[in-house]
């Protein structure tokens, strides 16, 4: 037989062996680092179960100490009632001092004679006017309701049911909303500029 081909029979058993070997190392490697990583899981899994079952230490409370913290807070209610109540200030209805002092005097010019006549006669023919105006309307007014009463003559010889029908009360008429004239009125295209608003409010705490 050849040497060669008989130190092949002879070795090739040995390297089967150690591959067997080796295998079976890996295989008991593994087993162990899986038989560890379950081990630690159940582990830990245990702990927190125990940590979770254990119950929370109660703080021991003195109750001479609980007792006496109530007192407080019930003298403080009473003494809180017993007080009257603090009212914030209206400070809009309230002159600052600046604007309270006599010696600040606005100084006007003086008018000539013939502005002072003027608006004397403006005045005079204001007043006239107005008095015509209040006459004129209380005038209209009386025949208004001197025509509505003798209308109301004539219906009730008419009719009774329509006269009961037009002196009934209307229960819709107020309450009464109207707008009336305005003393300026409105300008045609103005737009108006955008002013700019400061919250000075103070806000009060009590």
């Amino acid at each position: 037989m050849d040497p060669i081909a008989q130190r092949r029979v002879s070795v090739s058993p040995f390297c089967f062996d150690v591959i067997q070997f080796k295998a079976a190392c890996q295989l008991a490697a593994a087993l162990r680092e899986a038989a560890l990583r379950h081990e630690g899981s159940l582990c830990t899994c245990g702990s927190a179960a125990l940590r979770r079952a254990q119950p929370k230490k109660k703080k021991k409370v003195d109750p001479k100490r609980e007792q006496a913290q109530k007192d407080r807070v019930k003298k403080k209610i009473k003494k809180l009632e017993k007080a009257a109540p603090e009212l914030i200030p209206i400070e809009d209805f309230e002159t600052p001092l600046k604007f309270s002092d006599s010696n600040r005097v606005r100084s006007l010019p003086p008018l000539s004679f013939e502005e002072t006549e003027r608006r004397v006669l403006l005045m005079k023919k204001w007043s006239l006017y107005k008095q015509q105006q209040d006459k004129a309307e209380k005038e209209a007014i009386q025949s208004l309701v001197e025509a509505q009463q003798e209308a109301l003559k004539e219906l009730r010889l008419e009719s009774e049911e329509l006269y009961q029908a037009a002196v009934r009360r209307d229960e819709e008429l107020f309450p009464f909303e109207r707008d009336g004239p305005n003393y300026t009125p409105p300008l045609p295209g103005y737009d108006p500029p955008e002013g700019k608003c400061i919250d000075i409010t103070k806000v009060y705490t009590q």
